[in-house]
């Protein structure tokens, strides 16, 4: 939820605690859901509170489904296409902390975690549906966001994002250029 613009140069503070965890099974094997509630401070203002659920899983990797087919543009208004890249992957994950080797080092994608490429970041796919809503609606525009990953995205395959308004909503999805969801998300516009 954005409660407020962040200015630039403002002192900003993240404020993260656990709120809780489970484990669960899934068709890959035992996963487990860690909730994160973050919250973040602009020069001492509440600007931005998000709850984060993190999947961890265990070794190996389901195949992934193809898609039906490339995304209907009569269903999707907004559209752009981006292709992430290793530089791209490697420069977020050092933004962002990220250490998962998923995201940088192929060798360890591909062997020893079983997917076929590099992996895209979730954050960086929900990163890009906020930029194609900001292209789109204007800055400082919207009052939430949530999101859903579906199923992964890998270096140097193009990704489309599309969006389209509703009556008190926006919805946005990611895809593969084939039409497989990598992550769907909703927007609601501040009044």
């Amino acid at each position: 939820v954005f409660h407020a613009p962040i200015a630039v140069g403002a002192t900003i503070e993240r404020r993260s605690a656990v709120a809780g965890t489970e484990v669960k099974s899934g068709s890959t094997g035992a996963l487990m859901f860690v909730t994160v509630d973050h919250e973040t401070l602009a020069d001492g203002v509440l600007a931005v509170s998000e709850r984060q659920t993190i999947v961890y899983r265990g070794p190996g990797q389901a195949p992934l489904p193809d898609g039906p087919g490339a995304p209907d543009p009569a269903l999707w208004p907004w559209r752009r296409a981006v292709t992430p890249s290793a530089a791209l992957l490697f420069r977020y994950s050092a933004l962002t902390f990220n250490t998962h080797r998923i995201h940088y080092d192929h060798g360890w994608a591909t062997a020893a975690e079983g997917y076929p490429a590099l992996v895209v970041h979730g954050p960086l796919t929900a990163t890009l549906l906020l930029d194609l809503a900001d292209r789109m609606l204007g800055p400082d525009r919207l009052a939430s966001f949530s999101l859903r990953a579906l199923s992964p995205a890998f270096v140097d395959l193009p990704l489309v994002l599309l969006g389209r308004p509703e009556a008190d909503r926006i919805l946005l999805e990611a895809q593969t250029a084939d039409g497989r969801r990598v992550m769907s998300a909703t927007a609601v516009q501040s009044r």
